[in-house]
């Protein structure tokens, strides 16, 4: 991270990590697949009314366990051993903490959120279902994030993304055993929170065999302040920007079940290649953050913003040929969760105007984690809020309200989204040019 050719080394993170993504959607992917081939229409309409619900819980463990990321790799930029050592244990208890917090908290909110949604009563029960048995597994996935925060800080993607491939082959085959042994859509979802234990069980595992730095210590694991209030300091405002997003899309989704049935099971299928294709964007802002923030420990300021342009370019060439392929193949690859006729036609104008701008996307996600690298992680989460969540419940309110239809709703994304990545490219070139005049105030002292 810190010395050689930049575009290898970000290329080399970005694309792990992004299968790591790819392989924690595939645990819903799984259960969309085998509830529509082999429960039936509502289990999988059910299911895809979970899913705002779910990502406005775990988005905020995942951008907690980013601030994780970001201090533990500033540590190891700058050679400090012991200070990363305590930085990890803090991070191992305050992801056992946020899991217990988020299974409480969701499972006391269940009913409302889903009344709040509009879930029709004819699926409510499923989906309640659905989501409780979920929300067992929280603690699991929290723990596996919040351990291969630790592992990408240090540079290593690879031994993440083995635990969770070996948890991805688990559920998969569960999954059919739960469809075999006919526990429907309780025993398919059971499977799913079981298999976040395996993820997360075989990577604390491997830490607590680990050597240097990357060692978990049973009885140094603690919660230090001044780390606590670090992570929270950079982590919480990108989980409340997630769970923020995630509320905007409990309205969007709020809209697309006022649309009907068919349109729900269509969104929830078209929802799973955007989750198969949105970790890409994530992979590439995860390598820029730590990359960066390792680089800001060293005190090397220039590859730090070698490591913004490189990896914004990168990023938006990627998705532009990726999202390219998966809009040309979106009928075959929607077909197989059995979507025909009408349904099949609204799930490809949801890739269409969704997977398709992701380009836009790979912008202002680049820079955003670059700023996070340095630390500054509450001014782009706030830009963010306001650009991405204002501009869609406007827009639901005006443009969908004047035509009511499903194109409508999905036209809030790229409009959102293009808004986002200007405001963005202004933000970011303020805070670089700030955080060089500081660096040159230092040095001049």
């Amino acid at each position: 991270m810190l010395h050689g050719p930049l575009s290898g080394g970000l290329f080399r993170f970005a694309i792990p990590v992004a299968f790591i993504g790819i392989l924690q959607q595939m645990f819903n992917t799984t259960d969309i697949f085998v509830l529509g081939r082999f429960v039936g229409t509502e289990a999988l309409a059910a299911m895809g009314n979970n899913a705002p619900v779910i990502g406005l819980l775990v988005n905020l463990f995942l951008g907690l366990s980013l601030g994780s990321n970001v201090l533990i790799a500033r540590f190891m930029g700058g050679r400090g051993d012991k200070e990363s050592m305590d930085a990890i244990h803090t991070s191992f208890l305050l992801g056992i903490l946020t899991g217990l917090f988020i299974l409480v908290l969701g499972e006391v909110m269940a009913v409302p959120m889903l009344q709040w949604l509009g879930v029709p009563p004819e699926i409510m029960d499923a989906a309640e279902l659905y989501l409780r048995v979920f929300l067992l597994g929280m603690p699991g996935m929290t723990l596996y994030d919040f351990v291969s925060s630790i592992y990408r800080a240090h540079g290593n993607v690879r031994t993440p993304l083995l635990a969770l491939l070996v948890a991805s082959l688990f559920n998969v085959a569960a999954d059919f055993a739960a469809v075999w042994l006919g526990t429907g859509l309780a025993g398919v979802v059971a499977t799913t929170a079981l298999a976040n234990y395996v993820s997360s069980g075989l990577l604390i595992y491997m830490l607590r065999h680990g050597h240097g730095v990357l060692h978990l210590i049973p009885g140094a694991i603690r919660l230090h302040r001044p780390y606590v209030r670090e992570i929270l300091r950079i982590g919480l405002p990108a989980g409340v920007q997630g769970m923020v997003f995630n509320l905007a899309n409990l309205v969007i989704q709020s809209a697309i079940n006022s649309e009907g049935a068919l349109a729900m099971a269509a969104s929830a299928a078209a929802f799973v290649l955007e989750c198969n294709t949105y970790p890409f964007l994530v992979g590439f802002g995860q390598a820029i953050t730590t990359f960066t923030s390792q680089n800001y420990g060293a005190g090397n300021l220039a590859r730090c913003r070698a490591v913004a342009r490189r990896g914004t370019l990168l990023s938006f060439i990627f998705i532009s040929i990726l999202t390219g392929i998966v809009c040309v193949f979106a009928g075959p690859l929607l077909s197989l969760f059995g979507l025909t006729g009408e349904g099949l036609a609204i799930g490809k104008t949801r890739v269409w105007l969704v997977v398709g701008f992701y380009f836009v996307c790979s912008i202002y996600e680049s820079l955003s984690a670059a700023l996070r690298g340095y630390g500054y992680s509450l001014p782009p989460a706030l830009t963010m809020l306001v650009s991405i969540c204002g501009v869609r419940l406007v827009w639901l309110a005006t443009a969908y309200k004047a035509h009511p239809t499903f194109t409508y709703i999905m036209y809030c994304y790229p409009v959102s989204w293009s808004i986002t990545a200007v405001l963005l490219v202004f933000l970011y070139r303020h805070y670089r040019d700030k955080i060089g005049r500081e660096a040159e105030g230092a040095d001049g002292k």
